[in-house]
């Protein structure tokens, strides 16, 4: 069993973007690890093992415009099924 299973990714597109603001509202607010928060004002990528995808996804809708969504489960990957 892992601890966080769902691999969360996406991107958000928008303005005056801080990876680092970021960063630190997700750590603050939800659990998981394997955080990464890059890119520039404008475009910020996103990666975290989460229980609560959702949670990041709606966090993220408030900053700007999310696409290239994809969360998997990792556990079902971990048994040889599609996550």
């Amino acid at each position: 069993m892992l601890e966080f299973k769902f691999d969360t990714q996406l991107l958000i597109e928008g303005e005056n973007l801080d990876e680092d603001v970021i960063n630190d509202y997700i750590t603050e607010h939800f659990k998981g690890d394997s955080l990464l928060a890059v890119g520039d004002d404008t475009l910020i990528k996103i990666h975290f093992h989460t229980n609560e995808p959702w949670q990041v996804l709606e966090y993220a809708a408030t900053l700007g415009e999310i696409y290239d969504v994809v969360v998997e489960n990792m556990e079902r990957q971990s048994r040889g099924l599609k996550g």
